[in-house]
C-alpha cells in the first residue's frame, strides 16, 4: 500500500506502516468533508445567483420552502451556473 511514497517511506517497514495507517485516516476523514465542501459551494453559487437578482441565499431558501418548491441545493446551484433563465424563472414564481 506504500507503492509511489518516497524516501524512508516506501522501503521501512515502520515509517511505511505509518505512513499508510495515516493515510488511510486521512482517506476516511477527506470522503466525510467531500460532502460539506461540495454543500458549501453550492450554497455559495446559490447566493451569487439569487444576488444577482436582488435576493439572498437565506430569503430564496425560505420563500421556497414556503411556497413548497422542493428543489435542493445540487439542482439550484446547476441551474444557477449553467441555466441562468431557468434560475431566473424559479425566482420568479418565489416572488
Amino acid at each position: 500500500m506504500a507503492k509511489g511514497y518516497y524516501g524512508a517511506r516506501k522501503n521501512v517497514y515502520t515509517v511505511a506502516k505509518n505512513a499508510v495507517e495515516k493515510g488511510l485516516l486521512y482517506s476516511y476523514s477527506g470522503r466525510k468533508q467531500r460532502k460539506r465542501q461540495f454543500r458549501s459551494l453550492w450554497i455559495l453559487r446559490i447566493n451569487a445567483g439569487a444576488r444577482e437578482h436582488g435576493m439572498t441565499y437565506s430569503q430564496l431558501m425560505g420563500k421556497l420552502s414556503a411556497k413548497g418548491i422542493e428543489l435542493n441545493r445540487k439542482v439550484l446551484a446547476d441551474l444557477a451556473m449553467n441555466h441562468p433563465a431557468a434560475f431566473k424563472a424559479v425566482l420568479d414564481q418565489v416572488k
